[in-house]
């Protein structure tokens, strides 16, 4: 096997995945059988400036070149070989955010996040305009904001996109989108695969008084669908990536997404009826529907799929932050009495642990919010940790409680589709750090849904393999094979996963769990106002 994989690399025919997630940018390189085989890894975080949720340019840089020199490095350890060529990229990244550039190139103010929730007058003002839900994480209510607050640079934007977008147009002068991280730009018609011209043309007239040089249609990327042909690696792209100049230029570029939608094609979760959690630092479920929503809501996002069909998306911004810092305090509570833990061994007896609560978590409650949460109404967030004095104050109902934090927002928008809309789904799938440990946050998903969740054997791979798998569609794509085909027949065939279906004491716990959680959120509210 080791063979086949030097013949592959040596011949360009590996395919690279690079997702820039919140806390950790990923290469994933795989070879003909769709496997990895090398990985490179940089971490990162974003810092508040100015009261804005940023990564700077030079941030972006580094970490991208860092990343790409320690998959570089996995190459020659394992292979003992340079990695010289590579027959295609995909780029994926934290969706959503603003960047604004003018004509020369030049970015007109610091990159902000989805993290960033200073959008809300704007929000308010789209949503009856488009009779759609607009999210504060969205591009285009960052540039209704910016328009708000009278910014200077707005007059001077040529085109404005997202992290995923902004890199793939420097690898290869291509100013496009995948239409899964499209549509965490500006809403999509599916019927078109496209922005939605009529709201566009709504945008177009709300502003125009301002009197702009540009039609919103001129600034925004091009959409793509799954399967096209997005550019190739330039010269110049190639050095930015491998500033040795290693790298040959030349590699085949698939369309840029976001990491909702590599999340779903690394779970096979692209088909009506099916859907997938991701849990990290943030947690978003995704559910392809059949229908439309009866109604707009706040709480659930209009997306797609990476070819184009619509997806109800429950987006909240925090969900393991709060819990890492807890399993972090065990850490220096055993470092102080001289012992040496290893984490993944601390995680799996801590969250382990929670198996052995009370399904209610017995009369304790805590906020998992360090930055604001817009579905339960918060700007700002405080991790908060509150009981009752005859509460079962033990480890096991701490920890249960902490996993439902990090799960209940989610919870309360995900209540909306199941019990409000009857959005019925054959298949859910979890992906991310929280599943790391077998059993546990599964079954926690599982008691939230009151479904079955799948974690597969390959969802360790996460975004970055699903990017790599996109740009292998591009490239192996049979004519008039549709995603969902080719990941069925010759991805995920012969795949295995664990299943976990919803326990009925879990399920009615976390229901008891979730009423107290919303009936104390003015407990949240004083603790943003005064603490």
């Amino acid at each position: 096997m080791s063979e086949a994989i030097k013949t592959a690399i040596a011949a360009g025919k590996t395919i690279l995945g690079v997702e820039f997630g919140s806390t950790r940018i990923k290469a994933v390189l795989i070879d003909e059988t769709h496997n990895p085989v090398a990985m490179g890894t940089h971490d990162w975080e974003n810092r508040l400036e100015n009261g804005i949720w940023t990564y700077s340019l030079e941030d972006i840089w580094n970490g991208f070149q860092s990343c790409y020199r320690s998959l570089a490095v996995d190459v020659q350890a394992k292979y003992n070989m340079k990695l010289e060529k590579i027959g295609a990229i995909g780029i994926s990244g934290m969706m959503h955010g603003y960047m604004p550039f003018n004509k020369e190139g030049e970015l007109l103010v610091p990159f902000r996040t989805w993290r960033n929730t200073i959008t809300e007058q704007a929000c308010k003002k789209l949503i009856p305009v488009f009779n759609f839900n607009i999210p504060q994480r969205w591009s285009i209510a960052h540039l209704y904001q910016a328009i708000l607050n009278g910014e200077e640079h707005v007059k001077d934007i040529d085109f404005f996109t997202t992290l995923a977008g902004y890199i793939h147009w420097k690898l290869t002068g291509q100013k496009v989108l995948g239409v899964g991280e499209a549509a965490g730009m500006f809403p999509i018609d599916s019927s078109i695969c496209d922005f939605n011209q009529t709201m566009i043309a709504q945008f177009d007239e709300l502003i125009a008084d301002k009197g702009y040089p540009w039609k919103l249609e001129d600034i925004l990327p091009k959409v793509l669908e799954a399967g096209d042909n997005a550019g190739v690696l330039t010269e110049e792209g190639a050095k930015l990536l491998d500033p040795t100049g290693t790298l040959q230029p030349g590699s085949l570029m698939c369309p840029p997404e976001g990491d909702a939608g590599t999340g779903m094609v690394a779970t096979n979760s692209v088909a009506v009826r099916t859907g997938n959690v991701s849990a990290g630092t943030s947690i978003f479920a995704m559910v392809v529907l059949e229908d439309a929503l009866s109604k707009v809501y706040e709480e659930i996002d209009m997306v797609t799929t990476p070819d184009g069909y619509p997806v109800a998306m429950v987006h909240c911004n925090n969900c393991t932050s709060d819990l890492n810092a807890w399993v972090n305090l065990f850490k220096e509570f055993a470092a102080n009495f001289g012992m040496s833990i290893d984490m993944n061994d601390l995680y799996g007896t801590l969250y382990r642990k929670a198996l052995e609560a009370d399904k209610d978590c017995g009369g304790l409650m805590a906020y998992n919010y360090y930055s604001g949460e817009p579905i339960t109404g918060f700007d700002e967030g405080r991790p908060l940790f509150a009981r009752t004095p005859d509460a079962k104050f033990n480890l096991a109902n701490f920890m249960r409680t902490h996993l439902y934090s990090a799960l209940a927002t989610l919870k309360i928008g995900l209540d909306i589709l199941m019990k409000q809309e009857h959005v019925y789904v054959d298949s859910i799938t979890g992906h991310g750090g929280l599943f790391k440990t077998p059993v546990v946050g599964q079954s926690m998903l599982a008691a939230a849904m009151n479904a079955p969740v799948t974690v597969m054997d390959t969802a360790s791979e996460g975004g970055p393999w699903g990017q790599a798998i996109l740009a292998a569609y591009m490239v192996e794509r049979r004519p008039g094979e549709s995603l969902g085909a080719y990941l069925n027949h010759r991805i995920f065939a012969g795949q295995t996963g664990t299943t976990i279906a919803p326990d009925p004491a879990d399920a009615a716990g976390f229901d008891a769990f979730i009423e107290k959680y919303k009936a104390c959120l003015p407990s949240e509210r004083g603790a943003v106002e005064n603490l």
